[in-house]
């Protein structure tokens, strides 16, 4: 595809990076990217890869517009309170990018919708609140060989993962990390600890940007590391982070073979 005189304008910061240019930029204009939330993490990632250029966003969220999300979730604002959170943040990246598509998906992934929603996209980001849908996202990305980039939030603290280990063997999977679920006494939700909403905005962009360099092909990856971020410290964390054998997924013999056999709690 041959980029518009408005394109050149509208990206042009980015025509001018040796590492985009003009390629580069038609590869985002034709890229699709399965967004799994629409709320802390889900709302500055979107912005900036609409912003990008990122040429179709899928945003599946089940959930509506509330008071109290506005407090991190950016990509809402006060008059939709009540909407749901998929029209809202589609309005958003409408009103930001006309150049990008949307696929709305107003819904809450399951077992049996998951393969057929993540299938036409080339990658998939997990900004979900809840680890039975992490796991369920994790499963469907290494089934079906899409790459994954997911982040978590809790009080002042984030951590961020790309996960691709049929691409880049060697690299672990969502499972090879966290086996099973902890639970809420170990690991509570952000409505029982809260969250210093920025965190949700750093956390958010560095997913972002881990979104485009995965799909320019460029730097270097964060498969097989996990990133932490600590605010109150200011201080990032690189961590190496092994893949497991015995992964029930990725591992050499996996029990784990079909979306049909999926657990959430483990």
């Amino acid at each position: 595809m041959d980029l518009t005189d408005s394109q050149f304008h509208r990206y042009a910061r980015h025509l001018i990076l040796d590492e985009v240019g003009d390629e580069g930029q038609e590869k985002l204009l034709s890229s699709r990217v399965l967004v799994i939330g629409a709320g802390g993490l889900g709302s500055p990632l979107l912005m900036y890869l609409a912003a990008a250029g990122v040429g179709t966003l899928g945003i599946v969220d089940d959930d509506l517009v509330d008071i109290t999300n506005l407090q991190r979730q950016i990509v809402h604002t006060t008059p939709r309170l009540g909407e749901g959170k998929v029209a809202s943040a589609a309005a958003a990246v409408r009103d930001l990018n006309p150049d990008v598509n949307i696929d709305s998906y107003p819904v809450r992934l399951s077992a049996g919708s998951a393969a057929d929603l993540i299938r036409p996209y080339d990658l998939v980001v997990d900004g979900s609140d809840n680890f039975a849908t992490r796991y369920l996202v994790n499963d469907a990305c290494f089934l079906l060989s899409k790459p994954l980039v997911t982040a978590a939030l809790l009080r002042f603290e984030g951590q961020l993962f790309t996960f691709d280990p049929k691409h880049r063997p060697g690299t672990p999977c969502y499972r090879c990390v966290f086996p099973e679920a902890p639970g809420e006494d170990v690991v509570p939700r952000c409505d029982q600890a809260g969250i210093l909403g920025a965190v949700a905005g750093v956390m958010g962009t560095c997913m972002a940007a881990e979104v485009l360099k995965e799909l320019l092909g460029i730097g270097t990856t964060l498969a097989g590391h996990m990133l932490l971020y600590d605010a109150l410290d200011t201080r990032f964390q690189r961590i190496a982070v092994p893949a497991d054998p015995a992964c029930p997924l990725c591992g050499s013999q996996p029990s784990i073979t079909d979306l049909s056999v999926h657990r959430p709690a483990a």
